[in-house]
């Protein structure tokens, strides 16, 4: 049955995407018309002359009678007039990323008027991104996210044509989709994608609208504008251009560990709306020198520009001097999780040195129960690591908050000479467990299990195992696994 299931939603797919495909063949065909229309009008002017349209009726003008309400607002801006309206109808954008920076991005781009809409995303909707990707619902969680979108779009525009394309952004396939796009949105959270989208739009010239957003803060560059080719100087500059290099992988914070509030990457995302339609209708001598313009929701004034030099001379892809080609990308020769690092799981303590939630449960019953702590061998102190704001979501009975960052952040870190420990130690250290009578176990947890092994590491460099006499040692799998092996009612956020 589960075979048969996934036959039929393979086809449905297919199904769904030939019919995307011929939608916007249509689609270009009428612009096509229009366009050859309003050419012959050029050569042969007529205030007479009249556009054709597929149902073989004739029109004066080259909208629709519809389409000169929904626009009318944006079209007697200056800056956009009825030309950039039809510059607009006429351009393919695609988006790569359906979530936070995607979605108001796409919902205002549909808004607009632009004429083909792609969207690339592998991932299907979760409840815990309703609270900022806002082109989802509640009733479309598992559902692919590009479905779930287009669905919201269709019903906000029906003059666009939107075409899925549901799958990860992989380096074999990126050329072969971008080349049918006239601009890239850099909607994703990863930097081995970001380099993968922005290579790929300088080896087929697209311009590239790149934005990122994390906590309260966000960031924002149009990159290869104008698109030169490769080893043009007068060209934008590049992602490696600005970025030669990758932060290091575990310095990298996704969403769902740094947190993120929903208006801000709402602002990122509308701001790459608004470039994509500035780059779409500008000319280009309108063109404005590159800049990275920094948000900051809690700051005064709530943006600041930094202006970008122009293409590096010794780029890897964008240069005299390039290496990356649409053949290495394809090959995979250019290998962008080498280029970035992967991010894996610490693994700093010995297995000796860890306990699993089961095993802690069983071994203290009463711990962070709400029943008075019965008599036990030791009395355990659980230290959890987490920052104030995630223990205050929820936390353990008994259980002492001593953030990572303060552990990191303090200076004491010898192991005392003569045994006595309290010279040397930080802070931040509980003074009940510095007492020298105190042999009782120290166990450690934070979210995940890996914050919890550093701080078991830097307190036994403190001296707090009293040279192996004392149990220190970490819940493995953190508050994670606490859900999975011990309270399945436990908040996951």
């Amino acid at each position: 049955m589960e075979e048969i299931e996934n036959t039929y939603a393979s086809l449905r797919a297919q199904i769904d995407a030939t019919e995307a495909q011929l939608a916007g063949l249509k689609r270009e065909l009428e612009i096509a018309e229009q366009a050859a229309v309003q050419a012959r009008a050029q050569d042969h002017p007529n205030p007479t002359a009249t556009v054709r349209n597929k149902g073989n009726e004739t029109r004066r003008w080259p909208l629709l009678d519809e389409e000169y309400r929904r626009y009318g607002r944006q079209m007697i801006v200056p800056q956009l007039g009825l030309q950039g309206q039809l510059k607009l109808k006429s351009a393919r954008v695609l988006i790569v990323g359906a979530g936070g920076l995607g979605c108001p991005a796409a919902q205002y781009l549909a808004g607009a008027g632009v004429g083909t809409l792609g969207l690339v995303d592998g991932d299907t909707v979760e409840s815990s991104n309703l609270h900022r990707q806002v082109l989802h619902r509640t009733k479309n969680v598992g559902k692919f996210k590009v479905d779930s979108a287009i669905e919201y779009l269709q019903e906000l525009n029906p003059h666009s044509t939107y075409i899925a394309h549901r799958a990860h952004l992989a380096p074999q396939d990126a050329a072969d989709i971008f080349k049918d796009y006239d601009i890239i949105l850099d909607c994703t959270d990863n930097p081995a994608t970001r380099y993968l989208i922005s290579d790929t739009a300088v080896l087929l010239r697209k311009p590239l609208v790149s934005a990122s957003a994390l906590r309260t803060e966000g960031q924002l560059m149009v990159l290869n504008n104008p698109p030169r080719p490769v080893g043009d100087n007068s060209g934008g500059p590049c992602y490696r251009c600005v970025f030669p290099r990758p932060p290091p992988a575990n310095s990298i914070l996704s969403c769902a560990d740094g947190g993120i509030l929903g208006p801000v990457v709402g602002t990122m995302g509308v701001l790459q709306a608004l470039e994509a339609i500035k780059v779409i209708t500008a000319a280009e001598d309108d063109i404005k020198p590159p800049s990275l313009h920094i948000f900051s929701a809690y700051s005064s004034p709530l943006f600041r520009t930094i202006k970008l030099r122009s293409r590096r001379s010794n780029c890897a892809v964008c240069s005299a001097e390039a290496s990356v080609t649409l053949d290495t990308v394809r090959s995979g020769s250019t290998d962008y999780v080498f280029f970035c690092g992967t991010v894996s799981p610490e693994k700093l303590l010995s297995p000796e040195e860890r306990i699993s939630p089961s095993d802690y449960r069983a071994r203290y019953p009463q711990v962070s129960s709400v029943e008075p702590i019965k008599a036990v061998e030791k009395r355990p102190t659980i230290i959890d690591v987490r920052e104030k704001v995630q223990f205050d979501i929820c936390n353990l009975d008994n259980s002492i908050n001593i953030p990572i960052s303060k552990i990191l952040a303090s200076s004491g870190n010898r192991k005392p000479e003569n045994g006595d420990v309290a010279d040397v130690l930080p802070p931040w250290v509980p003074a009940d467990i510095v007492s020298p009578e105190s042999t009782d176990p120290i166990y450690v947890v934070c979210r995940l299990g890996n914050d919890s092994q550093i701080a078991v590491k830097k307190m036994k460099e403190l001296g707090l195992d009293r040279g192996g006499e004392r149990v220190v040692a970490d819940i493995q799998g953190g508050l994670r696994a606490w859900r999975a092996q011990v309270d399945p009612e436990w908040p996951q956020y």
